[in-house]
């Protein structure tokens, strides 16, 4: 009980995660209640600024985004395809343009939202900057006829896109390059990243744009989807050092400096907060009916940890402590971007 009062974020979910603490009932109601009484907190009292201290996050260097990203992707496509959507792995937000969409419905939806977005025209090349399981990109080739260059560092999730791209017959369409998005080269009219910017760290933020400047053509689109904050603050100290290491989800004003030195224009923003509430809650309902698989392939504390995760991620979107931001943008002097957003919602 002391180590849960001088750290709860991390031992709360330590303890948790080992079963020496359980919760009976409503499992993500009772972490919206311990996460209000910690966004509460006064952000210069003696408890705020010693959270801070103890919970700092780890790099995000060419070696160390390497390591963090292993951490939590290679754990094993088996793993993962217990309980994403079964066509395409996706693991970032689901778009759920009807209420009564399937967990597959609204993945699906939220690849075509991007690429209505994006504006994608046959003949385009795309850019793709933390690629996944390649579902994006492959849904992107097959459909709206552009070829997609998607760069990933996780081995894993690389290995799995290029023998699903070969067995789809769209090797010659879409390249999966094991890669750092730091090192892209040559030339894009789209460049998206969908779920990698919380692994970019706001330190190399202008970096990131710095990339984009140099491979988007002058009339090329972009666009950024990622998990946010309406204010400046580190990542659930617990999930950062157990579950997801290295991540950050910035806020907008933050996000803006990947934007500003290089005079990019911001056309869009959308927050889709309680879509991707939506989307953890059927990830979660789909864990639980297979966590008898998952510990097969684990162990008890991995199935503890694994739905912590999950439910507590899902709190934090519903009381709103973190948000989803999709942002699109372009140069600032392409005066061909679209006069309204009719093109996002038909005719």
């Amino acid at each position: 009980l002391f180590r849960m009062v001088v750290n709860p974020e991390l031992y709360t979910g330590d303890d948790y995660a080992a079963g020496k603490v359980d919760i009976e009932g409503d499992l993500v109601g009772c972490l919206q209640a311990i996460y209000e009484g910690l966004e509460n907190l006064p952000e210069n009292s003696f408890k705020a600024r010693m959270l801070r201290w103890m919970n700092k996050p780890r790099p995000n260097t060419l070696t160390g985004s390497r390591a963090n990203v292993h951490h939590h992707y290679d754990l094993g496509n088996d793993f993962y395809s217990l309980w994403l959507d079964s066509a395409r792995m996706q693991y970032t937000c689901a778009y759920y343009a009807r209420p009564d969409f399937s967990l597959e419905q609204a993945q699906l939806a939220k690849l075509d939202h991007v690429a209505r977005k994006l504006q994608l025209a046959p003949g385009q090349v795309v850019y793709e900057a933390g690629c996944g399981w390649g579902g994006l990109a492959r849904h992107f080739a097959a459909n709206y006829g552009v070829t997609v260059r998607a760069f990933n560092i996780s081995e894993e999730q690389v290995r799995f896109a290029r023998e699903q791209a070969q067995r789809e017959g769209l090797e010659g369409r879409v390249e999966y390059v094991l890669d750092d998005y730091r090192n892209m080269s040559g030339r894009c009219d789209a460049f998206v990243s969908v779920g990698m910017l919380e692994h970019v760290g706001v330190e190399n933020f202008p970096v990131l744009g710095e990339v984009i400047h140099r491979v988007l053509a002058p009339r090329g689109r972009g666009l950024i989807h990622s998990i946010g904050r309406n204010r400046p603050a580190p990542m659930n100290a617990w999930i950062e050092k157990r579950v997801f290491p290295g991540a950050y989800p910035a806020s907008l004003a933050e996000m803006m400096r990947i934007f500003e030195d290089r005079k990019f224009s911001i056309l869009d923003v959308e927050n889709l907060r309680l879509h991707y509430a939506r989307t953890l809650a059927h990830w979660r309902e789909r864990f639980e009916a297979e966590k008898d698989a998952v510990r097969a392939l684990y162990d008890d504390r991995f199935v503890r940890t694994w739905r912590l995760y999950l439910a507590g991620s899902e709190a934090s979107f519903l009381m709103g402590a973190l948000q989803l931001f999709q942002i699109v943008f372009a140069r600032s002097d392409d005066n061909s971007v679209p006069l309204t957003r009719q093109h996002l919602y038909g005719p």
